[in-house]
């Protein structure tokens, strides 16, 4: 049985097709369009569906359209239609506007994709699947807890808003989920976030994480205002008294203006009562259910400082966070959902131990590519040990290898890497991204080092947790570790990704050092790249140094000892003889 997850309704539009319980493939819509989150989310873009996502998520089951069984939909306008007491949320003429988008989505799918995907969307007809609308926060909870290593868990989903939920409770246990409680519009953590997001002078709903980063270098200076708008009620609920943030923080900062200690203490005040809230939210969770797990969904969750916070400070042994925890991940918690209740099972045969679900092109279509586009490139004999080498040079590199990643973090298919050695690093490659300069890169760290380098640091594939860096270790890895002396680090097995693995050991064998700068290979205002094209562009465009696509090197100008001979004169070395 085929099941197609969508999501569509707001931002981060994506697909994913899952069989009988198994995730095939999963991808945002960015990754094929180039417009950054899919589309902005406002009712005029709902009818935009993720037609290349799903044309991928297809390609990789070797299906048509015509042959899905069934469709989830994350989103359910029932709930909007029969709620009366927000309307002047949307106004009236919007409300109707959205909802006749979102109930038109099945005749839009089979009749207004685009011309050049027709191959596996001609011919279908509505009578061909069964269509299911699925609540937001039940796509976003099902995301949480049915990919997850827990048979049983609390869940809790947190974003900016679904229908009319902004937070909810649930217990999973098996392929169930029981809702224990709910927030409601207007009340929304993740909405306040939005708005101090977009005084700060950034884009909202795309943005939030620059305040994130923001926050390091501020001082409480408005968190006794902040706590007094939010009243947290001892049954897991919570209101917000009406935002007057030109009141509370002065006029609001123009998108080029330069950052002053106000706009970083407002970024700090909004982060602590963020994290101060949602721990007080998680123990009255632990309390109410008695789990051990939790779950955790929603664009809040994406928040990995306050991740951390939660593990670190709150009652539950064990939190896990899927990879894709924003609106993406909707369009797999959907189909997940739909899938279990339809063939009734209560086993799980799918656990998420990667983020690896979209597309790859082989050695032979690079090949091709490249000799069409008639660039120079080698191929290499020893992908890790000759990359090793370039990035031991304190050079960066664009890194293309395998399935690319679902969600919004690079994990080592589609990345940026390079030595996190040298203090300047930080610096260079904010400079090469066009990146604000308070922004940190990440680590990425062999899975058997990281408690060595990073306190407490075990498990954590998905760059979803900060950690302290050992004071005696951040000398060694000043452009990973940030002014509070955190890093969101990525931990990386050889079972999750072999060639992104060896390299990190081939680097360890070079420098002493099992750790590497990762950071999404994109530059500003763009997705991450997903085709050869997209790398290659990007590459040429871009002041960094060297692109690996697969086995092939494309290099600016050619490295100075590439590893064959660097290898020779090692040896040379030893032997006191000349090359």
């Amino acid at each position: 049985m085929y099941t197609l997850g969508i999501n569509a309704a707001f931002h981060d539009s994506s697909a994913c097709i899952v069989k009988d319980g198994q995730l095939l493939a999963a991808a945002e819509e960015e990754r094929f369009t180039h417009i950054k989150h899919g589309k902005r989310p406002v009712p005029f873009s709902v009818y935009e569906l993720p037609y290349h996502a799903i044309d991928y998520c297809l390609q990789v089951a070797g299906i048509r359209l015509s042959d899905v069984d069934h469709i989830a939909y994350a989103f359910d306008p029932s709930k909007i239609e029969t709620t009366q007491s927000n309307e002047a949320d949307l106004g009236m003429p919007i409300k109707e506007l959205f909802l006749r988008y979102v109930k038109e989505a099945p005749a839009q799918l089979v009749d207004g994709y685009p011309h050049h995907l027709q191959q596996r969307f001609y011919g279908a007809r509505i009578s061909d699947f069964e269509w299911h609308y699925v609540e937001h926060h039940i796509a976003h909870a099902a995301s949480a807890f049915l990919p997850s290593p827990y048979d049983s868990a609390a869940v809790l989903t947190i974003d900016g808003r679904g229908e009319w939920t902004t937070t909810s409770y649930y217990t999973g246990k098996g392929n169930t989920l029981t809702q224990i409680g709910e927030v409601q519009m207007p009340h929304s953590l993740g909405l306040l976030y939005e708005s101090v997001t977009t005084h700060l002078g950034f884009l909202h709903s795309s943005d939030e994480y620059k305040v994130m980063a923001l926050a390091s270098y501020g001082q409480p200076a408005y968190l006794d205002v902040l706590r007094k708008a939010i009243q947290v009620q001892p049954n897991g609920t919570y209101t917000i008294a009406p935002l007057q943030l030109e009141k509370w923080f002065g006029p609001a900062r123009k998108r080029h203006e330069p950052f002053t200690e106000k706009h970083f203490n407002i970024a700090h005040s909004l982060q602590k009562v963020l994290e101060e809230t949602v721990l007080q939210l998680v123990n009255w969770l632990h309390t109410t259910t008695g789990e051990d797990n939790l779950c955790m969904a929603g664009g809040v969750a994406l928040n990995c400082v306050l991740n951390a916070v939660i593990r670190d400070n709150s009652a539950f042994k064990n939190i896990w966070v899927q990879p894709a925890a924003g609106d993406a991940g909707t369009a797999l918690g959907a189909a997940l959902w739909i899938d279990a209740q339809v063939r009734n099972t209560t086993e799980r045969s799918f656990i998420m131990q990667h983020a690896y679900w979209g597309p790859e092109y082989s050695d032979e279509e690079i090949e091709r590519f490249l000799q069409w586009t008639k660039v120079p490139y080698r191929k290499m004999d020893n992908v890790a040990a000759e990359t090793a080498a370039i990035l031991a040079q304190d050079k960066v590199i664009g890194w293309y290898q395998g399935r690319m990643e679902f969600g919004p973090r690079a994990l080592g298919s589609r990345s940026i890497l390079a030595s996190p050695i040298s203090a300047d690093m930080q610096a260079k490659l904010n400079e090469i991204k066009d990146r604000e300069d308070f922004r940190p890169v990440a680590p990425v760290v062999m899975e058997e080092y990281a408690g060595e380098w990073f306190e407490n640091a075990v498990y954590s594939p998905f760059m979803l947790f900060v950690y302290k860096v050992f004071e005696e270790k951040a000398k060694e890895i000043p452009a990973v570790t940030h002014v509070d002396r955190t890093a969101r680090i990525q931990t990386i097995n050889r079972h999750q990704h072999p060639a992104y693995y060896d390299l990190l050991d081939e680097f360890r064998k070079l420098t002493g050092v099992p750790v590497l700068v990762n950071t999404s290979f994109n530059t500003r205002g763009e997705p991450v790249v997903c085709s050869p094209r997209d790398a290659i562009e990007c590459f040429w465009t871009s002041p960094f140094d060297a692109l690996v696509i697969q086995s092939f090197l494309l290099e600016k100008q050619p490295s100075v000892q590439p590893a064959a001979i660097a290898s020779r004169e090692r040896e040379a070395l030893e032997l006191d003889i000349t090359v």
